[in-house]
């Protein structure tokens, strides 16, 4: 159900370009659910590939948001309340900045880029890093809260389990 909460918000954002939820949703599953957070993660990637096709620009899903989810698995688990929101807010908003650049090694094997034309796809591509990273800050600011409300859920399906 994970898996398929990030693939309709991520539909239901596409008007605004690069914006989306996904990082927050990411990095909120891996707090709490630690390596069992990889499970809605590649639900999302394969509905997305069902959805839109298994098409070239696919493949990389297969490890950018992994690359977010390890990330955040290095992260100490209890961090200070004070300081959680602040940490959550910029991995979420360096991941968005950092997307074309992670995206680049495929990009480059797929179409035989040199060098020099990865780093012009990447630069290219910047503008729209920026635009990523300036939504997933916004959304970085749900993490907190979404964390708080899959604690309070697993209580309540713990006790409904029991």
């Amino acid at each position: 159900m994970f898996g398929a909460l990030m693939f309709v918000s991520k539909i239901l954002m596409e008007g605004l370009p690069n914006v989306h939820l996904i990082g927050m949703f990411v990095i909120s599953f891996t707090v709490v659910y630690r390596v069992k957070a990889l499970i809605p993660i590649y639900v999302f990637v394969l509905i997305t590939g069902l959805y839109n096709g298994f098409a070239v620009w696919w493949i990389p899903y297969l490890y950018l948001w992994t690359v977010l989810w390890g990330v955040t698995m290095l992260l100490p688990k209890n961090m200070p309340r004070r300081v959680a929101p602040v940490v959550y807010c910029a991995v979420c908003a360096l991941h968005g900045l950092a997307y074309g650049t992670l995206y680049a090694p495929y990009q480059a094997i797929a179409f035989h880029y040199s060098f020099s034309q990865t780093l012009a796809w990447i630069a290219a591509g910047f503008p729209w890093d920026l635009v990523h990273a300036g939504g997933n800050l916004v959304a970085g600011m749900l993490v907190v809260p979404m964390i708080k409300l899959l604690g309070k859920l697993n209580k309540v399906y713990l006790r409904k389990t029991k």
